[in-house]
C-alpha cells in the first residue's frame, strides 16, 4: 500500500527488514556484519539491495573486524551500520569501548540481536545491556517492527548530533516478528559514496593522558544525551491512571505482552515504556514512580532496569516499593502468562485463563505450570548433509582417550545423538584453542580431536591454530568445509569466491592458509571417499604435532539450490 501524496508506504515487514528500511531512510553509506541469528536477515537484505542503493556492504570475517571497518568509514565521514548477534559484542568489545572515547565522525548505529531463551544461541543467554552500562553507549530498545525502523533512524540522528555510536538492541521476538510498518520510500543512489579521512590525532588516538580527558568528555556527553532523551517521545506513559496502587515500567517486547495483559484483564493501570535503556530518563522515571505505592518492573533476563530504577528511587528519597525479579523469572523469555501471573500476585487477584474462560485460582499461582506438554524435537543434521559422511568415520577411528572439541555452526549437532562427539562447547573458534590446552595439560593421556566449520575457521579458528602450532601442540583438527556459512542462513564466507553481495571475490584456500600457518600434516579430501578419510585419520593420529584434515563437500541444501538454478 502506497500513499502517493505523502510518499509514505505501509508494508508488513519483519523486524530485521524494518531495521534495513530505517537505515536506508537515514542514508546509510557503509554496512558491515558477521551473520548470526537473530540478526542474520539484516545482512541478507543488504546483500540483495546494496548495489541498487549505492551502499557498500560486506560480510566481515568476524564482528571485531566488522566494527573496525565501520570505524574507518565513520572517521572518513560516512554513515555506517554494523549488525551482529549478542555474542558478537564480546568479540568486538575491544574496539567498541575505545570507540566510545573517541566518538564518531560519520553517524554510526550498531544493531545487536539478543536471544532470551537461547532459541538460536547455544552457549549462554547473554544480555547485551551490560555493555550499555560498561561502554556508556546510548542504547535504544524497540518493541515491534515499526519501532525497529523508527529507532534506527533515531539512532542515526542521535549519533550525528552527539558524535557517538548508538546501539539498537533487539531480541529474537522483536527481530523476527512481522507487523505493518509505515515508512518513507528512500532514494536510490547511482554509486557508492566515497568519504575522506581527515587526520585528527587529538580525537582518534587513545593514548594517556589524553584518554582520561576522553572519558571525561564521554561522561559529559552522556548527560547531554540523557537530557535529550528526557524530552523524547520514545519514553512514554500509555495513560495516566488515578489508581495509585500499582504502576508498571517495561522495556522491549515486554511492553506488547504487558499491554495485552492489561487489556484482557480490563485493568486501569499506568504503564511507562522505557525505550532508551542507556542513558535512562531519570527525571521521567522518578516522576512516574513517586505516584505509586508499588511499581512492577517487567524486563527480560537480568534486572538491569530494575536496579537502575531502585537507584533512582533512593537518590530522590522515593519510598515506592520496586518489584521485579522476585516474582518474574530471570531466565528465558517473558510471555503473557508469566506477566499476567505477576500482576495478579501484586494486586491480589485470583484469575486463571484457560482458552476463553476465566476461573478462580489462588493468587500468585504459577501459570507456567499450566503449559501443555509438547514433545520437543531434537535438532539434527539435514538429510544429505556432508557431515553425515564424515562423522561416523571420525568417531569410529578415534582412540579411547579422545577428547572431542566442539565449535559453533552446524557441527554443534555433533554433541547430540547419534553422534555424541562433544566434550566441551564454548564459542566460535574455541575448539582448537581449548583442544591445545587439553593436549599440553594431559600429554599422551588424552588425544584432542576438534571439529569446526569453514566459516568458523575464517572467523577465529585461525588464531587458535596459530597458537597450537607455535606452542608445539598435537590436536587433530577437522575442518568441515561445506562451501557456505550454512547454519545462519547460507551467507558467504572468504572460502567461497563470493562476497556479501554475491559478487566474485578472491577465494581463500583453507589448505594453503593452514600450511602458511606452519602445519606440516594437512590434507584436503572429499569425505565421501571413506577409504581416503580412514587412511589419513590413521596416519595423522600417530603424529606428535598439529594435524589438519579438511573435509570438503558442498552443503546439501546449497547443492540442491544450485542445481535448480
Amino acid at each position: 500500500m502506497e500513499n502517493k501524496k505523502s510518499n509514505l508506504k505501509c508494508e508488513v515487514l519483519m523486524g530485521n527488514e524494518a531495521i534495513v528500511q530505517g537505515a536506508l531512510e537515514a542514508g546509510v553509506d557503509f554496512v558491515t556484519m558477521y551473520p548470526g541469528c537473530p540478526s542474520a536477515e539484516i545482512g541478507d537484505e543488504f546483500g540483495k539491495i546494496a548495489k541498487d542503493y549505492g551502499i557498500y556492504y560486506e560480510i566481515s570475517t568476524n564482528e571485531k573486524v566488522a566494527l573496525e571497518s565501520a570505524v574507518g568509514a565513520s572517521f572518513s565521514g560516512l554513515k555506517s551500520l554494523v549488525a551482529m548477534k549478542n555474542f558478537g559484542v564480546n568479540v568486538c568489545s575491544e574496539v567498541l569501548l575505545p570507540l566510545l572515547y573517541t566518538g564518531t565522525k560519520g553517524a554510526m548505529v550498531i544493531v545487536v540481536g539478543d536471544d532470551p531463551g537461547c532459541w538460536s544461541s547455544a552457549q549462554t543467554e547473554e544480555n547485551s545491556r551490560a555493555f550499555s552500562l560498561m561502554a556508556h553507549i546510548p542504547t535504544l530498545e524497540p518493541a515491534d517492527a515499526q519501532e525497529c525502523r523508527d529507532f534506527v533512524k533515531l539512532g542515526f540522528e542521535i549519533s550525528e548530533k552527539f558524535n557517538i555510536p548508538v546501539m539498537v538492541r533487539t531480541t529474537i521476538r522483536v527481530a523476527h516478528q512481522r507487523a505493518p510498518v509505515s515508512f518513507e520510500i528512500p532514494n536510490h543512489k547511482s554509486q557508492i559514496t566515497n568519504g575522506k579521512f581527515e587526520k585528527n590525532f587529538h580525537q582518534y588516538v587513545t593514548l594517556p593522558p589524553r584518554v582520561l580527558e576522553m572519558k571525561k568528555e564521554l561522561l559529559e556527553k552522556t548527560e547531554k544525551i540523557r537530557a535529550y532523551l528526557e524530552k523524547s517521545k520514545i519514553n512514554f506513559e500509555n495513560k495516566k491512571s488515578k489508581n495509585n496502587k500499582l504502576g508498571i515500567i517495561v522495556s522491549g517486547i515486554s511492553y506488547l505482552h504487558t499491554m495485552q495483559v492489561v487489556e484482557e484483564m480490563n485493568l486501569n493501570l499506568s504503564v511507562l515504556k522505557i525505550s532508551s535503556f542507556y542513558p535512562l530518563p531519570k527525571k521521567k522515571i522518578a516522576d512516574f514512580i513517586k505516584r505509586f505505592k508499588q511499581v512492577l518492573v517487567i524486563e527480560e533476563l537480568e534486572p538491569y532496569l530494575e536496579r537502575e530504577i531502585k537507584i533512582i528511587a533512593n537518590e530522590n528519597g522515593i519510598k515506592t516499593k520496586i518489584i521485579g525479579k522476585e516474582i518474574l523469572p530471570e531466565i528465558g523469555e517473558l510471555n503473557v502468562g508469566l506477566i499476567e501471573n505477576a500482576i495478579a500476585k501484586v494486586l491480589g487477584l485470583k484469575i486463571k485463563k484457560l482458552g476463553n474462560s476465566l476461573k478462580e485460582i489462588p493468587a500468585g499461582s504459577k501459570l507456567e505450570n499450566l503449559k501443555l506438554e509438547i514433545p520437543r524435537r531434537t535438532p539434527r543434521l539435514c538429510d544429505g548433509c556432508p557431515y553425515w559422511f564424515a562423522l561416523p568415520v571420525i568417531k569410529r577411528l578415534a582412540p579411547e582417550n579422545v577428547v572431542w572439541g566442539g565449535d559453533i555452526g552446524c557441527n554443534m549437532m555433533t554433541g547430540l545423538a547419534p553422534h555424541n562427539m562433544q566434550d566441551y562447547l564454548f564459542c566460535m573458534g574455541s575448539s582448537i584453542g581449548i583442544g591445545h590446552g587439553v593436549s599440553k595439560a594431559t600429554g599422551k593421556n588424552n588425544k584432542a580431536i576438534t571439529i569446526m566449520g569453514d566459516g568458523t575457521f575464517f572467523h577465529s579458528g585461525m588464531v587458535g591454530l596459530i597458537n597450537a602450532v607455535y606452542n608445539k601442540s598435537n590436536p587433530l583438527m577437522i575442518i568441515l568445509d561445506n562451501r557456505i556459512t550454512a547454519m545462519t542462513g547460507h551467507q558467504q564466507n572468504p572460502g567461497m569466491g563470493l562476497n556479501g553481495m554475491w559478487q566474485s571475490a578472491p577465494e581463500m584456500n583453507i589448505e594453503e592458509i593452514v600450511k602458511a600457518l606452519g602445519v606440516k600434516n594437512v590434507k584436503t579430501l572429499d569425505q565421501g571417499n571413506h577409504g581416503e578419510l580412514e587412511a589419513v585419520m590413521k596416519e595423522f593420529l600417530t603424529k606428535d604435532d598439529v594435524s589438519v584434515i579438511i573435509c570438503k563437500r558442498i552443503c546439501a541444501i546449497l547443492d540442491r539450490r544450485q542445481k535448480k538454478n
